[in-house]
This record gives C-alpha cells, structure tokens and sequence, in this order.
C-alpha cells in the first residue's frame, strides 16, 4: 500500500506541473498575458513556407531549412555552412538583406 501511495503523489504533483506549471505551454494552456505581438490568439509563430537564403540566395523551404535567429528575427539557410558563414558575420548579411528588400543596389563586399 505504501508504494501505491509513493507513486500516486508522483503521478499527482506530475500532473499538477503539467497543468498549471512550467508544462503548460505543452499541453496548450497558456499563461495570461503572453500573447503573440502580432495581436492575435497563436502562441505560435508563423513561418513563412520560403525563404532566401541570406548567404546564397538560394530559395529554401523553411521547414526543412537550417536556421538561426538575429536580432529577433528567423533567418533560414540551404546548409549548415551557410548558416556558419552568416554567423560569422551577420551584420553583413543582415544589411545586404535590408537592401534587397528595400529595392536599393545591393553591392558585394
């Protein structure tokens, strides 16, 4: 009977931490106040289906894309070492980036 016990106050405080502790988000309750910054209802962040890679400019599909965040924002890759290659130096790519996007010349350093 004692291990009955030891192992339903385990599956007890286990489930209490999935519900209301740090495994919440798991199970899809959220905690108040953490909201998107978009505005809408999604904890998730979207991810758009492609993205150029900044490195080659190569187009890769995000899902099976190597990535890295900068400066808050996603940045995906057609391979590791292109991912290494903007780690190295991201600043660079990152502003070659903003310049493309922009609709400025973009020239190579």
């Amino acid at each position: 009977m004692e291990t009955v016990a030891y192992l339903l106050f385990w599956a007890l405080l286990f489930m209490f931490m999935m519900r209301f502790g740090c495994g919440a988000h798991v199970m899809g309750h959220r905690h108040h106040g953490h909201h998107s910054e978009s505005g809408g209802g999604s904890d998730r962040l979207s991810q758009p289906a492609q993205a150029v890679d900044p490195v080659c400019g190569m187009t890769v599909a995000t899902a099976g894309a190597k990535s890295t965040i900068f400066e808050g924002r996603a940045w995906y890759f057609c391979s590791a070492s292109c991912r290494d290659k903007f780690e190295a130096a991201p600043q660079q790519y990152a502003k070659a980036d903003a310049a493309h996007s922009t609709g400025e010349p973009h020239h190579a350093a």
